[in-house]
């Protein structure tokens, strides 16, 4: 079964009323870290790489935990819940309660090794209902992404990378790796002499109709499933999509002052071309003649070496504008540079996006052909349905594993 999660219970810091308490010593507790610090060893340095790569603080996450525990797709964590048998035939207080104790703690030992993307924190061994049962919570992660952190949650991409790809509507990444460990766990079972009996696959009491409508809601949790997928992939796009329109606007306020500084040079080179013809026209430049009577000491200190001091200042002054002008011009060739290969890079991420976003939007489409074909309120009902099923009230859990064994 797949829970809620109840960690409380799980470690008996809470117990339900169906819990006996003189069987608790029989618990196994294979592990119960604080998930907070579990976050810390798994994304701290994936999330200082990403934040270091932002250029906008607003662009930063502070806080991974809480930015997943806010998240309208992803969950803090999971849990899968395996129990063999029930309280008939499995009852925990009975040798064959012993010996489920026996295959579930096998079970459990080999489960992380099998599983190295989900980093499991909270385990524990329940003796002390009616049927054993094993509680496994653990946190999905994948390495390597390429959007958002390098190393983030995600239930689909974690189980995608130990080897469940998604294909049909029934073969889900989730419900591949399910049957798989469930299959783990009949291995288990035969070395210890017990047989997997596979309940519920071939009912004859049910109707051809009542079969193919619990098959129908089968697909509609399946496409729902996906659909959480998709609206999650969504909003990932959108949210680079809005960082790439962020990236655009700060290349077009690059470029608006890349053309302030080149008018400005423009302007600048106009005022030297006017410099020097003033410089070669205009009498204050020029070095009169010597008059009839003036001696060449007098010549000297009142024409000559004003104008050579003259002349030189202004050398001096075009010789620091004209460096500065050069590294102007080598700072906006780099820009330009850089301009232009983050301009390449936004065209191969826009096509990509385009791409994503079209092929979303097929997905999308699929799931508005089956509410159309049996009904958005009854795909509704099946949604809502499985909501409450999920609702960790152990009093109907327990009902459940009466009715459904391995």
């Amino acid at each position: 079964m797949v829970g809620k999660g109840s960690l409380t219970h799980n470690s008996r810091a809470f117990k339900a009323k169906n819990v006996k308490e003189d069987y608790t010593q029989h618990n196994i507790e294979y592990c119960n870290e604080n998930i907070k610090a579990v976050y810390h060893e798994l994304f701290d340095e994936a999330l200082e790489r990403y934040n270091a790569k932002q250029t906008r603080s607003d662009r930063k996450i502070a806080d991974y935990y809480e930015k997943i525990r806010t998240s309208k797709q992803e969950k803090l964590f999971h849990e899968v819940i395996f129990q063999i048998g029930n309280k008939d035939d499995m009852n925990a207080r009975s040798q064959n309660g012993e010996l489920a104790k026996e295959i579930l703690d096998e079970y459990m030992k080999e489960f992380p090794k099998r599983n190295p993307n989900l980093r499991v924190f909270s385990a524990h061994l329940h003796m002390d209902e009616e049927t054993p049962h094993l509680h496994i919570d653990f946190v999905p992660f994948v390495t390597g992404s390429k959007r958002g952190l390098d190393t983030r949650v995600s239930l689909k991409q974690a189980l995608a990378s130990q080897g469940f790809k998604g294909g049909t509507r029934q073969a889900t990444e989730q419900s591949q790796w399910m049957e798989a460990e469930k299959k783990e766990l009949a291995k288990v079972m035969e070395r210890h002499g017990v047989i997997w009996k596979q309940l519920g696959i071939h009912r004859k009491h049910l109707s051809v109709l009542d079969f193919q409508k619990q098959e129908r809601e089968k697909e509609v949790l399946a496409l729902t499933a996906q659909k959480e997928e998709i609206c999650q992939t969504i909003t990932e796009i959108q949210a680079a999509a809005d960082g790439e329109k962020r990236d655009l606007q700060d290349l077009q306020e690059q470029k608006a002052a890349m053309q302030k500084e080149i008018l400005k040079m423009s302007s600048d080179k106009k005022l030297t071309e006017k410099n020097i013809h003033v410089i070669r026209e205009d009498p204050a430049w020029q070095l009169p003649e010597p008059g009839m009577v003036t001696t060449a000491k007098s010549y000297r200190d009142k024409k000559a070496i004003p104008l050579l001091e003259k002349v030189k200042e202004t050398l001096v002054s075009a010789l620091i504008r004209n460096v500065q002008l050069t590294e102007m011009v080598e700072k906006l060739k780099h820009q330009i540079e850089q301009l232009q290969r983050s301009n390449h890079s936004l065209e191969e991420k826009t096509d990509r996006l385009e791409k994503e976003n079209t092929d979303l939007q097929e997905e999308s489409r699929n799931f508005r052909y089956l509410k159309a074909e049996f009904g958005e309120q009854r795909v509704s009902e099946i949604i809502e349905n499985r909501k409450v099923a999920e609702v960790p009230v152990m009093d109907s859990i327990h009902q459940k594993r009466k009715e459904a064994s391995l």
